[in-house]
Parts: C-alpha cells; structure tokens; sequence
C-alpha cells in the first residue's frame, strides 16, 4: 500500500465511492419504491381526473385503506419471520359474529357493551395464540396451520350465524364508525394509532429485534438458546389480534355481524406486505412499508374505477404493479441470495 501510485490509489478510491452510491441507491430504491408509486399514482390519477386529489377523494381512499393496513400491520409480524398467516377471513368472521351476538342485536337478550367488543377481539387473540401453538411445539408448518384454523374460524361463525343476520345496535360500536373527526371516521384513528404503536414495537424493543433476527436467521439463534418459540407465539398473537379488531371495525361500519366479512381481503393483505418490501423469505421490510403497499392497492383501485375500468381490467392491472415493483425493488436482492424458492 505505501508503494502504490496516486494513479491507482485515485482509482481504488473512485470504485469503493461507486460501490458506496451504488448501495445507497438500492437501499434508497428498496425502502423508498413503494412511496414512489404511491405518489406516481396520485398524480396520474390526478391528471387523468382532475378531482381525483380532492378531499372527498382523499377521505374515501383513507377510509377504504384502513382495515387493510389494519390487516397488513399483523400479518407483517408473522411474513418477517419466514411464515404466513392465512387465517384471517376466518378469525373476522368469527370476531364479527362474537361481537354482533354479546353487543346489543336484534336477535337475542345480550348487552355486553364495551365487554362485547372485548371478547370479539379476544377471540382473534386467541386464534393467534392457537397458531403460534401450533407451530412453535407441535412444530407444524405455518399454512398448514392457519389453513385449517381459516376453515375453522368460518365455521364457528356460521354455527354461531341465527336464522337472521344479527344487526348491531350497541352505541359503543356503531360510535366507532359514525364519529367523525376532520371528515374521517374513527376506524381511520384506530388504523393509524395501531400503525404507529406496532412499527414502535417493531423496531425500538427486544421482541422486534428478535422477529427481524428469527427471520434472518432462525438456526443461529436456536443454537444460542435465546426463547425462539416465544419470539414467534408473540407474532401470531400479533397477527390474531389485529384480524379481531379488524372483524370488529368492519362491523361497527357495516352495522351486523357477518361470516363473509372478511371475503377477498387475505390476498390482498398478503400482496400489499409484499408490495411494500416485506419479503415472504423474512428478516426484511416492516409494518410502514407494508402499509404503505396497503394503500397504494387502495389507491389503485379507486383510481381504475374512476377512469371506469371494469373488474378483470382491473384486477390484470393490480397484478401488474404488483409484479413490475417487486420485481425492481428486490432485483439486487435476488442477485445477491442466487437462490428462488
């Protein structure tokens, strides 16, 4: 090194700044792509409408991203891992049906209140630890898991679904969905306030630390004999716990109980963690990018219906998206692992 020339120290030099952009480039490109779209997306909606950034606008793609981004803030704890969370239409059926037969219905005595929204959440709280149960000691793969607790949880919805759909009438819930604060409804609040409280859990405590490591690199922290297991019964617990507040904001809104109430929205959760950079192989991404891809599919499809797409068109352009912006933001990714499962 003492001997080498200004010429080639100069250009070592160069190369290790070239490699230095060009890293920061792909980390700017992985964590800030989502928002890009985003973005992109607003403003050629906007010129394709002209009021398509009005408020009324604005508010209605809020209003229809929250219980997505709800959704997606749980699941996320679970893909960080290296596992998947299928069970959530089935836990907000059961969730919706628990909070709709306690609360105050047209269809039996029951008075709960504020208990009754309790329990209807527990009951996603206990799907999850369920899960976790399942696939921390008997050691069973998570889709297989929450495959069967799916079918499980619309089960007990429809034993538990009366020979009429049980309307709501209970104030504590239908307040959830009728009060407003700056044109927004609650459940916006809520969305937001479980978002920023679980993307603290995730990246300023232990257990957070120890989802993104599990994920990384779960071999090696089984052979340091850190409590493995209970790192992951806490994501399903996570995972549950949000479906269940889920059911219960979606019948607050709807105003009864329902075993379809989650129909079509796994998919969509599971698409909108991976739009956002949460890889399905764990250890990277994270509740806010996550989020972020919730809203963008919401954003998308509001905007498709504006311009009047019908639903296959706009099902082939969601898809679309969603594969062209993984596909550029977890290219460098790809060619550093060598590997597709």
């Amino acid at each position: 090194m003492k001997n080498m020339s200004p010429t080639t120290s100069a250009r070592i030099s160069a190369q290790q700044s070239d490699r230095s952009f060009a890293l920061h480039a792909r980390r700017w490109l992985q964590n800030l792509g989502p928002l890009g779209v985003l973005i992109v997306l607003l403003l050629v909606f906007e010129a394709a409408r002209h009021n398509f950034l009005s408020a009324g606008n604005l508010a209605a793609i809020a209003e229809a991203s929250a219980v997505p981004v709800i959704l997606t803030t749980g699941l996320s704890f679970v893909i960080l891992l290296g596992a998947i969370d299928l069970s959530m239409e089935g836990v907000m059926a059961a969730s919706s049906m628990t909070l709709s037969l306690l609360c105050a219905n047209d269809v039996n005595g029951n008075h709960w209140g504020i208990w009754g929204i309790a329990a209807a959440i527990g009951v996603g709280l206990a799907f999850g630890l369920v899960n976790g149960l399942l696939n921390t000691i008997l050691r069973m793969p998570s889709l297989i898991v929450t495959l069967g607790t799916w079918f499980i949880g619309l089960g007990i919805a429809s034993i538990l679904f009366p020979s009429q759909v049980p309307t709501v009438q209970d104030h504590w819930v239908l307040s959830i969905a009728s009060t407003h604060i700056a044109g927004l409804s609650l459940i916006v609040f809520v969305a937001i306030m479980l978002l920023v409280l679980f993307h603290l859990l995730l990246h300023y405590t232990h257990l957070g630390r120890m989802i993104f490591a599990v994920g990384g690199a779960e071999a090696t922290l089984v052979m340091t004999g850190l409590p493995v297991p209970l790192f992951k019964l806490a994501a399903f617990i996570i995972s549950g716990l949000m479906a269940g507040i889920a059911g219960v904001l979606l019948s607050a809104r709807l105003g009864d109980g329902n075993a379809n109430i989650g129909d079509g929205l796994l998919f969509p959760a599971v698409s909108a963690c991976v739009l956002g950079g949460t890889l399905l192989s764990g250890g990277r991404g994270g509740v806010l990018p996550s989020a972020i891809g919730a809203v963008v599919l919401e954003v998308l499809n509001n905007g498709l219906i504006q311009i009047g797409a019908g639903p296959y068109v706009r099902n082939i352009i969601s898809g679309a998206v969603i594969l062209i912006v993984v596909a550029v933001s977890g290219l460098h990714l790809r060619r550093k692992l060598r590997v597709v499962k």
